[in-house]
């Protein structure tokens, strides 16, 4: 299938509607990062079980996961403002009840698993809707440095959140956070509320896609799949995703292996400093001219950090190590979101993007599922004193507990490395940018 240039020219003053809307969502983000910690210490206060307590992350990721195609042909059926409208109202809803439900000591397990899933499905809604509207207000030129500033936002909210809810928790109680979210909330939707997001006018595309919403649903994966270059973009960041999940969830463990809770903590927030840098450096910067060769070049670097960390038990080392592994973060998704932005029919962009999480994403739970058991008997007994390796690798990275996970980081660190050189190899990935005409003029 030959693509054929499908364009949009941007209404003026685009850019400034996009920071507000990215100023509304940036609030409602640090919001949602006091519910989640909040509901985190009140299940695990209550239960003391870190299953349950890990079951909340599953509900409020997982539904979303699984609801993107829907969620995608949706978006692109209605008003993009009126989808992230619904997102948010129906978060907020879903929040208050449970606010509602503890203030009342009626709160239990499997109502906090079933409203957090709920939420998780209208945010479904939210990112493909917010992707597909910032195209239409962001100059092609400017869209790395919205991503950036996107990226800027997620950092932010991971950062502060702990540190506000943390502080809330203590002063107003788990359910005078999740009013403070609700709050949040209110402030998206009056953001919103003050903004215009135009309609993509019809495409090709759009018209080839038009049926049932089982079948637009499906279309996402259609138009990719006839796209060579977006493809191979996709796959990449599905294996990277997964090799770098494993490591993201063995952190905690590898640090408490040979250092205290305190230092471990100090260790994280170092870390995810990078992420707050990288992004302040993609919003200034905009990335490369050839956002690709940025996508390839930052994650080859991750992975060499992945490689720094696994190498020594040593908090510091594992903070420097982490900050730049973060740090490559926010430029590399920033690079992606801009190419697929600048490449896909506007008018599809809801599905094409909501099927693209869900397969980028989809590797992310496998990785959690793995890493345990790959942990816990296959590397750790290799690293343990007299195991298999102990004599050889043993002499370059220590032996012991937490060794095993050191190995891990290494081997995980060498394969998205090489990775990145092996896509790279790929015409069709090198020169997406080039073949694949722009989907928008200005």
């Amino acid at each position: 299938m030959t693509a054929t240039p499908e364009v949009l020219a941007r209404p003026r003053r685009g850019f400034q509607t996009f920071v507000v809307v990215w100023a509304g969502q940036l609030v409602s983000l640090i919001g949602s990062g006091l519910t989640g910690f909040a509901l985190g210490v009140h299940v695990y206060q209550l239960t003391g079980s870190t299953t349950l307590f890990a079951l909340i992350a599953l509900s409020t990721t997982l539904p979303g996961i699984v609801l993107s195609p829907i969620a995608g042909a949706l978006v692109d059926r209605w008003d993009r403002r009126h989808a992230m409208l619904l997102s948010d109202a129906g978060a907020a809803v879903c929040t208050l009840a449970l606010a509602i439900l503890l203030a009342s000591g009626r709160l239990q397990l499997w109502q906090i698993y079933v409203l957090m899933a709920a939420s998780s499905s209208f945010g479904a809604l939210q990112w493909p809707a917010y992707s597909a509207a910032t195209s239409l207000l962001v100059p092609k030129e400017q869209l790395g440095r919205a991503g950036g500033m996107v990226q800027m936002a997620e950092a932010t909210g991971s950062i502060l959140s702990p540190v506000i809810a943390g502080t809330l928790v203590g002063a107003i109680g788990v359910a005078g956070v999740m009013m403070v979210d609700v709050a949040t909330f209110l402030f998206a939707v009056t953001t919103l509320l003050l903004v215009r997001i135009p309609r993509p006018p019809a495409t090709a595309s759009g018209t080839e896609s038009r049926g049932s919403l089982l079948r637009e649903a499906g279309y996402g994966w259609t138009y990719i799949r006839a796209r060579p270059g977006l493809l191979a973009l996709l796959s990449f960041f599905a294996v990277t995703n997964f090799f770098g999940s494993m490591v993201g969830v063995l952190v905690q463990p590898m640090l408490l292996s040979f250092t205290t809770p305190a230092v471990m903590g100090r260790a994280l927030s170092a870390a995810g400093l990078g992420m707050l840098v990288g992004s302040l450096t993609m919003s200034a910067w905009g990335g490369p001219k050839r956002k690709v060769f940025g996508i390839l070049f930052f994650e080859f670097l991750s992975g060499l950090g992945m490689i720094l960390a696994g190498l020594r038990a040593s908090a510091p080392m594992i903070a420097v190590a982490g900050f730049l592994v973060l740090f490559t973060f926010p430029i590399t998704n920033a690079c992606s979101q801009a190419i697929w932005q600048r490449k896909v029919a506007p008018d599809v962009q809801g599905r094409v993007f909501a099927v693209r999480r869900m397969i980028a994403w989809s590797a992310i739970p496998l990785a959690y599922l793995a890493a345990g058991p790959l942990a816990d008997r296959v590397f750790g007994p290799l690293m343990a004193e007299g195991g298999a390796l102990a004599d050889s690798v043993g002499r370059i990275i220590g032996v012991g507990q937490g060794r095993g996970i050191g190995l891990l980081f290494v081997v995980m660190g060498l394969l998205i490395s090489l990775a990145s050189l092996l896509f790279a190899l790929y015409p069709r990935l090198r020169r997406v940018e080039l073949e694949l005409p722009d989907a928008v003029q200005a």
